[in-house]
């Protein structure tokens, strides 16, 4: 029953109540008919038909009759009234099925225009049901469901707004900081105590715009991505594995051929910050980072980075994509390089691209981070190049 549609539930209602009806009708009309037929008066002063002798004695006569009259008459009563009483029920049925699609239409309504929200979040909060119609609870539903619509779309746009907002206003007392603090340690006029205060402050501002730059960036990138193009996730490894520095653990990359489609910035973002995670928490020396990408057997894509490191325990995975949050450490602590939000962004730009992340921890220590995205649909019978 749990699997049925509500339209099929309410007709087997409307079928299952006007059958059950219909038998205590035919019950009732039975009882009557046989109260009756079973009553003296019923055949009172009945002569034999015509062409039929009364037998002497008629008491017998009267009794035969009486009780042949009954029996036919019952036996008519089910057979017939039973037949009719299914026909009528499946007719009833089948109005049931009809009269419950019809009350239902609406609430199609409603689920359509939920859909097309839910397919494209950042430009169909402007769509309204106004559903019109009698005042029932559909329509009081329907019309709850606008009054959330246009609250979210206020919502969305007061993100936007903010984002586009902080962008500038946060950034620009920062970069007049850095620039003023660049001045005052002029090593021809400064002195040695200015210099090392200068280069503090410096460091200190440094990190403010990566926070800023991190928090802005997982703001935008909790958003659903519209605007797609073509990507190859193997171009991207290679590209994000040239370009780091070197450091304390070795990397190295087996890309292959990954095609997706998404916003090419943002999956750069989202390999650079899986990368970068694996090198930083890695061991002090003789670490190392290994990355893979390509098509799973499933359909789909992957990028997978594993590395060596502290032993993770498994309960501790889940708690490492939220914002500031660190094995080892309740918040990310003053003077510990990174903001906190590496793994929390790349869960933010999967999520944002049809995607997933999910971790799990190395025999040994360390993390096996991947990355599934959906591939890239063919395009004249092949991927575009």
């Amino acid at each position: 029953m749990n699997r049925l549609t509500i339209r099929a539930r309410l007709t087997l209602v409307y079928g299952g109540l006007f059958l059950l009806a219909g038998l205590l009708l035919l019950g009732v009309c039975y009882v009557l008919v046989y109260q009756r037929l079973s009553g003296n008066t019923f055949i009172a002063g009945t002569t034999a038909p015509p062409g039929l002798e009364a037998p002497p004695d008629g008491a017998m006569f009267v009794k035969q009759l009486r009780e042949n009259v009954t029996t036919d008459t019952r036996q008519v009563l089910l057979t017939q009234g039973g037949i009719a009483l299914g026909v009528i029920a499946l007719a009833a049925t089948a109005f049931g099925w009809l009269i419950a699609g019809r009350l239902l239409q609406p609430l199609h309504q409603v689920t359509a225009t939920a859909r097309r929200i839910a397919d494209a979040p950042d430009r169909g909060l402007h769509e309204r049901i106004a559903l019109s119609g009698p005042h029932d609870e559909v329509k009081e539903l329907a019309d709850t469901f606008d009054v959330m619509l246009a609250r979210l779309d206020q919502a969305f746009d007061g993100q936007r707004r903010f984002i586009a907002n902080a962008s500038h206003e946060l950034r620009t007392p920062l970069t007049l900081n850095r620039t003023l603090l660049e001045v005052a340690i002029d090593p021809d006029e400064a002195t040695p105590e200015l210099r090392q205060l200068g280069r503090t402050l410096l460091a200190v501002n440094a990190r403010h715009e990566q926070l800023i730059d991190g928090l802005l960036l997982l703001a935008r990138s909790e958003r659903q991505v519209t605007d797609r193009s073509f990507v190859d996730l193997a171009d991207i490894v290679e590209h994000v594995t040239a370009q780091l520095p070197p450091g304390k653990a070795a990397v190295d990359c087996a890309p292959q051929e990954a095609p997706t489609t998404g916003n090419a910035v943002l999956l750069e973002r989202l390999v650079h910050n899986l990368v970068e995670n694996g090198v930083r928490h890695n061991l002090p020396d003789g670490g190392w980072v290994h990355v893979t990408c390509g098509t799973r057997h499933d359909g789909t894509v992957g990028v997978t980075v594993s590395n060596t490191g502290p032993v993770v325990p498994r309960y501790e995975v889940p708690r490492l994509f939220e914002p500031f949050r660190r094995f080892g450490t309740e918040r990310v602590a003053a003077g510990v390089p990174g903001a906190g939000l590496g793994l929390s962004i790349v869960r933010a730009v999967a999520r944002a691209h049809g995607g997933h992340v999910h971790a799990e921890p190395r025999d040994g220590g360390g993390l096996v981070v991947t990355v599934i995205l959906p591939t890239a649909p063919p395009q004249h019978g092949g991927f575009p190049t």
